[in-house]
């Protein structure tokens, strides 16, 4: 009795022809600093002009991505400068992936971490505008390409940095008049702890106990100071303490956590998903700040998010001051996890005198909308690139 024969006709020249049409043709990197609209002051620098670093990926069937990577007055927050991600961009990234797909997402996340270790932001950008080629090229949203949307919208936290508590009231109750936030992060760290405290007041007095209040010091206290004056924080109805202590202190992090009733929010304590694992069973934290620069791709944030759940954190969408174009590819990452529990902080384009593209991201009823466009869903603003674009 002879066997029946099933052939199987790999469509070869299908994918072939698929591949070439999608096949990387250049990848180009542009520094451009966007004037804010006020100082953004941290624990360690502060922000008048938001660095980004613009990449474009061209595909052989003529389509253009767009990705950013941002920085926080440079190698500060990170090890990153909007420096060194054009020069990780030209020099080493973007030559890795000349010829390959702009559809093989893993395979090229691989050859990018051959490339150069670490360097996060810049992979991240690089994958960001790879997902906007590949979305525009199928006439699909980047979250698409993610997985698929389980959410369109979501609170957005607005950032109190400037350190003048009149000023920042009366900031803060105009966003709560324009119904643009409710919540509002606090940053802590660029002066002493007690008059930090007195800013905290001011703010609780001023906008009653309906507000939630995040606090953010940036890696600014002691371990000390955080037993000292976090009984105070809990007094005044804090909801969240994001990074209190040094990102390399975990023990101290972890005793921290055990002695207050507030959930901490790890963020510079852990990029890469074994540093989550670790700060996770090392109990540093309950919640995590998920971010394009500490995770260097959209698709590892994902995986990022779903380590920390494992670990039993809660999510936070965090921010570095992304333009619309950055917050998008975010937000396309966001959209798709099961849970996020905090919301996210992408107010980022409207703290820019300008945003850098022609449709900026809508903000409605205190939350912040997914663009449902192709790719990662905004255009770029030519002029304005043009006119903030670093002259070399």
């Amino acid at each position: 009795m002879s066997r029946a024969v099933i052939e199987v006709a790999e469509p070869v020249e299908r994918v072939q022809a698929h591949t070439k049409d999608t096949a990387i043709r250049s990848i180009r990197a542009t520094i451009v600093e966007a004037p804010t609209r006020r100082r953004h002051k941290l624990s360690n620098t502060e922000v008048t002009h938001q660095g980004y670093v613009l990449v474009r990926v061209l595909l052989d069937n003529g389509v253009t991505g767009i990705g950013e990577a941002s920085t926080l007055g440079g190698p500060r927050w990170a090890e990153e400068s909007v420096e060194s991600i054009k020069a990780a961009v030209t020099n080493y990234l973007g030559p890795a992936l000349l010829g390959q797909s702009a559809l093989a997402f893993e395979a090229n996340a691989l050859r990018m971490g051959k490339a150069a270790t670490r360097n996060f932001a810049a992979k991240g950008a690089i994958e960001s505008a790879l997902l906007d080629a590949a979305g525009k090229t199928l006439g699909l949203p980047a979250s698409a390409l993610l997985g698929g949307a389980v959410r369109e919208r979501m609170e957005v936290i607005w950032a109190l940095a400037s350190g003048d508590s009149g000023q920042e009231l009366e900031e803060a109750k105009e966003k709560l008049r324009r119904r643009e936030h409710r919540q509002f992060k606090i940053k802590f760290g660029f002066i002493p702890p007690q008059a930090d405290l007195k800013r905290l007041q001011a703010l609780r007095a001023g906008l009653g106990g309906e507000v939630r209040l995040i606090v953010d010091v940036n890696q600014g206290w002691t371990e000390a100071e955080c037993i000292r004056f976090m009984p105070a924080l809990e007094e005044l109805d804090v909801a969240l303490i994001e990074q209190p202590v040094s990102a390399l202190q975990l023990e101290a992090m972890a005793r921290v956590a055990a002695r207050t009733s507030i959930p901490l929010l790890v963020d510079e304590a852990a990029f890469t998903k074994e540093e989550i694992a670790r700060i996770g069973a090392m109990g540093c934290g309950s919640v995590y700040s998920l971010k394009l620069v500490k995770s260097g791709g959209l698709f590892e944030i994902k995986r990022a998010a779903a380590v920390a759940a494992a670990h039993g954190l809660e999510l936070y969408g965090g921010c570095l001051l992304e333009s619309s174009i950055g917050a998008a590819a975010h937000l396309a990452a966001f959209s798709t996890l099961p849970k996020l529990e905090w919301g996210t902080e992408h107010f980022g384009p409207r703290i820019l005198v300008e945003d850098l593209v022609v449709n900026p991201i809508r903000f409605e009823e205190f939350e912040i909308c997914v663009p449902d466009g192709p790719g990662l869903g905004v255009e770029v603003d030519e002029d304005k690139i043009r006119a903030f674009a670093r002259k070399d």
